[in-house]
């Protein structure tokens, strides 16, 4: 099942389809997975091997423009999640192109 926009219901869909589990399961296992790897990430870096690697980055505050109007504005200080796809991954997504 190949989609351009893939949502959380097709991988729990796909996921009951190939395990043959409920869909409610299959719900839990992905929210299961989710949450271990927010909780992974908070703590540091997620390396998982063969796949890639997840890194928190903190991006500090700074002034946005917008660019219609051209009006300052302060864009806050957040989180955001950096993720770097492991060789393995690279080279096999090029053999299937």
């Amino acid at each position: 099942m190949l989609k351009k926009d893939f949502k959380k219901i097709d991988l729990i869909k796909d996921l009951s389809l190939k395990t043959g589990y409920s869909q409610n399961y299959s719900k839990k296992i992905v929210d299961d997975l989710i949450n271990i790897f927010i909780q992974n990430i908070k703590s540091g870096n997620l390396n998982l091997k063969n796949i890639g690697s997840f890194k928190l980055l903190n991006k500090k505050e700074r002034i946005g423009r917008n660019p219609k109007t051209k009006e300052e504005f302060i864009i806050t200080s957040r989180k955001s999640l950096s993720f770097t796809s492991s060789k393995k991954i690279i080279d096999n997504l090029n053999k299937i192109i």
